[in-house]
């Protein structure tokens, strides 16, 4: 999620195991886990590896998520609550000090915290938890993004335009931004995807 692992680098168990100081049934629970959470692909004769996406695949995720996103917002009541607001301005605060800080791993959590707590303003957990589960499996291909200051600055801009468009009760800015905030990682993902297939492209071309 971090970019400090690539797709389809392996995750070898008793590499795990040294690093994090746990016993290889405690590695494989972890790994068999993170496999139902999309992140993670097993294969025959290879082992774990971090899951790796087609390009197709990122299409139809993220074609998904914008539906589910998008509709959520709408069914939001505006104008809302003052306090609800100011938890959401708790949050985005700390989000802007993580940012100052390039603290990637607290700007994660606090990415999700967001996002979560902008969703369930629309009172339909099922919906916020179907979000939810869409992007978990797309937190991998966030690792694209999530170092580059200037991604970084546009998300935290685009938190702040959303909490603004909450304020003024304008619905279709909320679903353009919600839109908007969705392209930098899909698009980082497939240009990455492109550039590490090229030269098979082109070899395969060749033959």
């Amino acid at each position: 999620m971090l970019g400090t692992l690539h797709p389809r680098e392996r995750l070898v168990e008793d590499d795990l195991m040294a690093r994090f100081g746990l016993k290889r049934h405690a590695v494989r629970n972890a790994l068999a886990e993170l496999e139902q959470m999309g992140l993670v692909e097993r294969k025959r004769n290879i082992g774990a590896l971090v899951k790796a996406y087609t390009i197709e695949e990122v299409e139809h995720l993220y074609e998904v998520r914008e539906l589910l996103e998008t509709y959520c917002v709408r069914l939001i009541q505006l104008p809302v609550p003052e306090e609800r607001l100011q938890t959401l301005l708790s949050i985005q605060h700390a989000h802007d000090d993580a940012v100052e800080r390039s603290d990637l791993r607290q700007l994660f959590r606090l990415n999700v915290r967001f996002h979560r707590e902008l969703f369930s303003l629309a009172k339909n957990p099922v919906l916020v938890e179907a979000i939810s589960n869409h992007a978990q499996r797309a937190h991998s291909m966030r690792s694209s993004t999530i170092a580059m200051p200037s991604q970084l600055e546009r998300s935290r801009q685009d938190h702040w335009e959303l909490i603004n468009a909450l304020r003024g009760g304008d619905v279709e800015a909320l679903v353009s931004l919600c839109r908007g905030h969705l392209s930098p990682s899909k698009e980082a993902y497939i240009q990455a995807q492109k550039l590490r297939a090229g030269p098979v492209d082109k070899l395969s071309a060749a033959r």
